[in-house]
Order: structure tokens, then sequence, then C-alpha cells
């Protein structure tokens, strides 16, 4: 691809072709930078950076909520010639400390709210000598604004001594199968994986995107920061992920990422609020979207409407879905991604339905982002999509998906031995998921290869296939798990959404905290009702024979889910041990 060959030189590139125009922006226009302001700060935080010694080599942890100062401090030092990282606002102080010792970063940028971890992790040992605050300078760290800056530090010429091969950023693994890996990647890696947005279709100064997730995690990197400093697309910060949806009707973003979660509870509140529409609303609505379905189906088996269905589902369009596309505020959504984690079909349908183009992809940290994902041109339900422009997608022995490319990895930080069990000696990402590839290329992943459900009977089941049934059919349902390794049936632990179950109390006269609610017979009647409407959709092997309600919430970042709600079964497993067992 032709082009800036580093992030640095794209960033200097789109600063300077329209500086007048915001950049970051945080919701309501608290904060506003224009590229101006942004390349003029940049400037002064690398100087100050420099002073301190930050050059080549070295590496810098930020400890950040989503807002402006990330992307400022994370761009700041690419131009030092150093290396940023992001680690996990949850994170415990024995895991930073990890992670700081895995890095060799002695320079660490946070907030105040997350200065006792950083100090405690700190104390553990390593080698950090100053920790800088963007919201402050409480005793013994160093203020971001004030930051003295270094007298002979040529900004030019560090930035332009960037090579395309250099490490961008470390992006440690949720660590879900044990101690967390530091995935080095580069300035190409990411460039590279940036051309598949440049296939969907141009960005520009007129593009927003809206910043919500970990930057800690490669894909909010990716679809929000690298193309904000490629291509200038705006980017509002959302400071608490859990007011994203309300966010978006002041974004309008023309590109937006969302993890199944978001679009979970994006169907859950429309459901809600059609259930509150007067009779001759819901219908029209049902209509609607029931139009809009069959359109979603033809177009993902690759079948055309006919004249008068096109017609009709122009008339729903017009009366009902533009408008709920608005109030959703994804109207004007040119790219929806969705990954992480698989998408419940019936999900991903509903929202295909009422017009948004939400794209299912896959990857991993280790292949940048995306290695595959569907194209907004022929969104296939149920899959994955095709290879990302310069991806070579394969299937080893055992079914296992192999990438291989240019946005694979460069290898994980100080662990050689594992980078050799994961990229062979040709090239190929062996990813430890099982997929399955159509006659026309779209990838299907089965599941992970180490989570797959084999019974007593010997019947292999994908669980989370089973869990997203449940998921897509439980409007009070947060995350699921469920079991049956070596068991004779399936069994599962189903937790409540805080705020559906509000919802559903306040509904059903209910009253008490969650914990009681979840004992609530009306409450275990509901779930039991849409537990059997779940398992009509699955295999008699792969249904749920009993389950429990739990009273906890499962929160991202927690014992029992990864910061990006992925499930840590083996705690789980381990912690609900005896209610597991109640089942059998």
């Amino acid at each position: 691809m032709t082009g800036p060959a580093t992030l640095c030189a794209a960033f200097q590139r789109t600063a300077a072709q329209h500086p007048d125009r915001v950049a970051l922006r945080t919701v309501g226009d608290g904060v506003v930078i224009t590229w101006r302001q942004y390349r003029e700060r940049v400037r002064e935080i690398a100087l100050g950076l420099a002073g301190l010694g930050v050059g080549p080599g070295d590496t810098v942890a930020l400890m950040l909520t989503n807002r402006p100062e990330f992307h400022l401090c994370d761009t700041a030092v690419l131009h030092c010639g150093a290396t940023p990282f992001s680690v996990y606002n949850t994170n415990p102080p024995e895991l930073l400390g990890y992670q700081f010792d895995n890095a060799d970063n002695w320079v660490v940028i946070c907030e105040q709210q997350f200065l006792p971890q950083v100090r405690s992790a700190v104390g553990l040992g390593g080698k950090v000598e100053h920790i800088i605050c963007v919201d402050g300078a409480p005793e013994g760290t160093l203020d971001l604004r004030s930051l003295p800056p270094a007298a002979d530090f040529d900004f030019e010429s560090a930035w332009r001594s960037v090579r395309p091969d250099d490490v961008l950023t470390i992006v440690y693994t949720s660590g879900t199968t044990g101690p967390p890996k530091g995935v080095e990647l580069t300035h190409t890696n990411f460039i590279e994986n940036a051309r598949i947005t440049e296939e969907m279709g141009p960005l520009g100064f007129d593009d927003r995107a809206v910043s919500y997730l970990p930057d800690a995690h490669a894909a909010n990197r990716w679809l929000t920061h690298y193309q904000n400093l490629l291509y200038g697309l705006q980017i509002t910060t959302v400071a608490d992920p859990k007011a994203v949806l309300s966010a978006l009707t002041d974004v309008r973003p023309t590109l937006f990422l969302g993890v199944p979660r978001v679009w979970v509870k994006a169907k859950m509140g429309l459901d809600a609020a059609l259930q509150e529409a007067g009779p001759l609303r819901r219908t029209l609505a049902h209509w609607a979207i029931g139009v809009g379905r069959r359109k979603a189906r033809a177009s993902s088996a690759g079948a055309r409407l006919g004249a008068l269905d096109n017609m009709t589902h122009a008339l729903a369009d017009r009366l009902v879905l533009s408008s709920i596309r608005a109030r959703m505020g994804l109207d004007r959504v040119k790219v929806g991604a969705s990954g992480a984690a698989p998408i419940p079909v019936e999900v991903h349908e509903f929202l295909l339905a009422l017009g948004i183009p939400i794209c299912e992809g896959y990857g991993m940290t280790e292949c940048t982002c995306a290695g595959t994902i569907n194209r907004a041109s022929r969104i296939k339900i149920g899959t994955v999509g095709i290879p990302a422009p310069g991806v070579e997608v394969s299937l080893g022995p055992d079914g296992e998906v192999l990438l291989r490319g240019k946005n694979i990895m460069r290898g994980y930080r100080k662990m050689p031995e594992k980078t050799a069990e994961t990229v062979d000696p040709e090239g190929w990402l062996h990813t430890g998921d099982i997929g399955e590839i159509d006659a026309e290329g779209y990838l299907k992943i089965v599941d992970r290869k180490k989570e797959i459900i084999i019974n007593e009977a010997g019947k292999n089941m994908s669980p989370i296939n089973i869990e997203n049934a449940i998921t897509a059919n439980t409007p009070l349902a947060g995350p699921v798990a469920v079991i049956g390794d070596r068991r004779p049936y399936n069994t599962a632990l189903i937790t409540l959404d805080p705020e559906a179950l509000a919802r559903f109390a306040e509904r059903h006269g209910l009253t008490g905290q969650q914990s009681e609610l979840a004992e609530s017979p009306v409450v275990r009647a509901a779930i039991d009702e849409c537990v059997q409407n779940a398992n009509r959709s699955l295999s008699r092997v792969e249904q749920i024979k009993t389950f429990t309600v739990l009273p906890d919430v499962w929160e991202p970042g927690s014992e029992y889910l990864t910061p990006t709600t992925k499930l840590r079964r083996k705690p789980i497993e381990e912690h609900y041990c005896e209610v597991i067992d109640a089942m059998y």
C-alpha cells in the first residue's frame, strides 16, 4: 500500500492537511482538540518525555480511561522513538508488576485514580522511576502539563528515524490460558491491517468513531486511534463504557466497533421499548423488522429480492427502520464491526434487519486485529467473513485456523519459545480456534480448540454457540457459562443483567436486591421459558437440562471475565464447583 510507512509519518501528514478540523473530542464538546492543537501538544509532551530520557528502545506504560490525553500521550511517545503500551485499568498490582517487568518500562503515565494500583505495583520491584499524572500532580508524581522540555532534543529527527519494523505497541493477552503474553506489534502490522477499512471505502476527516473499549485491547487502538492518525477521522472518547449507547446520538459515528455484549444490550433496549409501545406502533415495528429480516437473509444467501420485495423494504425503511436507526444514533454508520467474541446469530440478524451493516470479523492480538471480516456488500450471517487484504487463511489437519500475512506479530516479548509454538517456520499463525471454510471462502469459527465440550458419550460441542443461543433468547441474562465437558448432559450458570432485571422487577412489582431477585420464582420462571426457547434452536445433545441463576454480577476485567468480556472458564468452574456439582 502507498502512503506513510510509520504512524508518526501518518500523523504528521494528517495533521498538516486540515489543521483546524476537530481531531479529538468528548461527548457534548466538553473537550475539543483540533489537529493543530494535537500536533502542538504531541511536540510539547515528546519534549518533556525526552527531558526525562525517553528515547528509542524505551517503553512507556499508559493507564488511562478513554480520554483525549491517551491519544496525545501515545502519539508523543511514538515521536520520541519509544514504544507506548496500555494496561487494563482493572489490573491488580501483581499483574501490573508482571507487565512492567516484562515491558521494562521506567515511566508510567496514568490518572490519579489509578495511583494506588501503580504505586503498589512499583513497590513489588521493577524499574519504574517516574509516574506522570494527566490530571494533576500528587506528591511523588510529575504533572504532564509541566514537564521540563529537553534542551537538545531534535523532534523532527526523532520521529523521522522511526522505522516500519519498529515496535509500535505491546498488547498483553487476556491470560485466559496462563500468564499474559506481551504481543509486539509493529508499524507495518497495523498499517497493513488498515487496508481493510480502505477496501470498504475511503475514510477521511468527515468520518467519526467512538473510543470506548480499552486501549489495552488491539481492536480499539486499530479502529479508532490508528485510523485517526492515518485518515483523520474524528474521535469522540467515552470514559465510561457503560455510557456508549447513550453517546451514539451525540456522535452519530460513521465507523463503529461493538463487542457482542454492546449489540445484545442494544437489542434488549429496543425490545423493551417495543414492549412498552402502543399496539399499532408495536405491530408496525414488528412488520418492518420482519421485512428487514427477509432482506438480510436474502443478502446473506447471496440472493436478490424481487421488485415487489424491494418496494416493500423501501416502505418499511422509510416508515420505521430509518427512524429506529436515528434514535439509536447509528443512522450514518458506513461500517459497523463486531468482534472480540462471537455475536449471537439472532442478534446479528436483528441489527441487519434494522439496516445497520454489522460486519462480523475474526482475529486475535497476534494478527494485529483482523484476519477475516465480512464486507458490507455481502454479510454472511453466522460467519466471520473472508480473508482481510494480504491475509492467507488455511485450516490445519484438525481444523485449526491458520493465518499468514504482514499483519502477523513480531513475536511475544521475551518469550521466543512461545513465539515458535505459535508461529511456525513457514509464517503460519496457529490461532487455537477450530473453523470451517465454505465453498465461497467464508470462515466459520466453531470454537476454541481448548474449550470444546466433549461429553461422556464423546460428542463434541461448542459452548459458545450454546451460550449465544441462551443469551439471544433471554433478555434478563448477563454472561452465561455452559458446563458439560466429560459430563452426561449440559448445564448452565446464568447471571442477570442488572439493567434488564431492574426493568423486569418494576414491570412485575418485584422488590429486593439483585441477590434476592435471583431467587424469585417469577424471575426463575421467566428464564426457564427463555432457556426452553433456546433449547428449541439446539440439537438434543446440546440442550441445557438444568441451570442455576447466580446472584453475582460478572464485570469485565473481573476474576470471571476478561476486560473484553470473554469467559475465564477455569476460575468459573473452580469457584462455582459446588453449584455445578449440585446440578448433576
